[in-house]
């Protein structure tokens, strides 16, 4: 069903704006926030009305008088350090007062003044599901059914889209009951999500909804289509230092694949393993097309390696900021800060654009536009 007016939108730790720049044209932000400066900055630089709109600072310094009209949907995507595997996994048991009850604080503040979000999405790491023995996402459902809303929750892959391994947690919660073609089987209920969902206490259990969205169409790309040709390479000592971490199995992988004469492209994470009782780093690569889940580049190890291999050599080199954006599904002409560093803290906090395209037209927007509520305002 068509709509007179855009679909209008909250968007908290926002980042970049790449939740924004998935919903599309067809919606409008009435509100934004971010509480990091540089992630602020890259913000105004590519959304020219973030003046009217964009508040930087701590989500606990808003109140709901700073939240103009009634937004369609509030997007959330929390910092998900609390709730990664590579995090400290503190869980919503951190406290109320983390960045996810500073934003719930608003969304209880709205619906006690009648003007509640029809739709919530909440957006993490896929260890959100199993937090604290599935605790934590327990709480967020309790959270969200105290406030009237029914909720369900979707486990995408980024790599369904774009070439890279990303799979993300989507909560989404509704006041109005979802039209019935949108409830149904998916293969995005993955193992995580059924295995949450039976863990929850009957009453929040009765206010589940097993959202059905549609299987989008094959990928066509593959990591090696999104390479930046004039990207500045590891010296010979460098690549010759990571091919020294590997272990036997990948060392041989590589060097099958180098005197086969064929070009390829592969992903190169460092990490720690234990052999033989001792903790060792090891240089793992991968050449399934995909790039490994990008992510803030805090640490040495968290910064990803390209290792390509062509004509008999192997070479080497950190992933740029650009290929990074790439890598989410942001425009080319997206604006990114000087520098790879803050370029790849912006992207590797984000969500996959396309991902986000995909919910808000398959699932948001036929939601929300036969929404009885929606459809008596217009």
């Amino acid at each position: 069903m068509s709509r007179a007016r855009p679909f209008t939108f909250y968007e908290f730790f926002a980042g970049g704006g790449m939740a924004r720049l998935g919903l599309g044209d067809g919606w409008t932000c009435l509100f934004a926030n971010d509480f990091d400066p540089v992630k602020a900055q890259v913000y105004r630089a590519n959304f020219s009305d973030a003046p009217r709109h964009f508040r930087q600072g701590d989500v606990w310094a808003l109140d709901a008088a700073d939240l103009p009209a009634t937004a369609d949907l509030a997007w959330a995507s929390s910092p998900c350090q609390d709730f990664s595997l590579a995090g400290g996994r503190a869980g919503l048991k951190g406290g109320r007062s983390s960045a996810f009850f500073g934003f719930w604080r608003l969304v209880e503040a709205l619906n006690g003044e009648g003007r509640a979000p029809r739709t919530i999405v909440v957006e993490n790491v896929s260890g959100l599901f199993t937090s604290h023995g599935g605790a934590d996402f327990t709480a967020l459902c309790a959270a969200l059914a105290g406030e009237g809303y029914r909720f369900g929750a979707l486990e995408i892959d980024a790599a369904r889209f774009l070439p890279q391994s990303r799979p993300r947690a989507f909560v989404i919660a509704v006041k109005d009951d979802p039209p019935a073609e949108l409830v149904g089987e998916s293969s995005f209920q993955t193992r995580l999500v059924r295995e949450a969902q039976a863990r929850l206490p009957a009453a929040l259990a009765s206010r589940w909804i097993w959202w059905r969205l549609d299987e989008p169409p094959r990928r066509n790309a593959d990591l090696a289509s999104l390479l930046d040709p004039g990207a500045p390479w590891h010296e010979a000592r460098r690549t010759e230092a990571l091919l020294a971490l590997m272990s036997p199995l990948h060392r041989r992988r590589v060097e099958a694949l180098r005197t086969s004469g064929a070009r390829a492209v592969g992903s190169l994470f460092r990490r720690m393993r234990v052999e033989d009782g001792v903790r060792v780093q090891r240089a793992e690569v991968r050449f399934d097309g995909l790039a490994g889940c990008l992510r803030t580049p805090r640490g040495g190890s968290s910064r990803q390696t390209l290792l390509v291999i062509e004509d008999g050599a192997v070479r080497t080199r950190l992933i740029s900021a650009r290929e990074g954006a790439r890598l989410m599904g942001l425009p080319e002409g997206y604006a990114l800060p000087h520098g790879a560093t803050h370029g790849l803290h912006v992207i590797g906090d984000g969500v996959a654009v396309p991902v986000v395209r995909w919910l808000a037209e398959r699932l948001l927007e036929p939601h929300l536009s036969t929404s009885p509520t929606v459809l008596a305002a217009e």
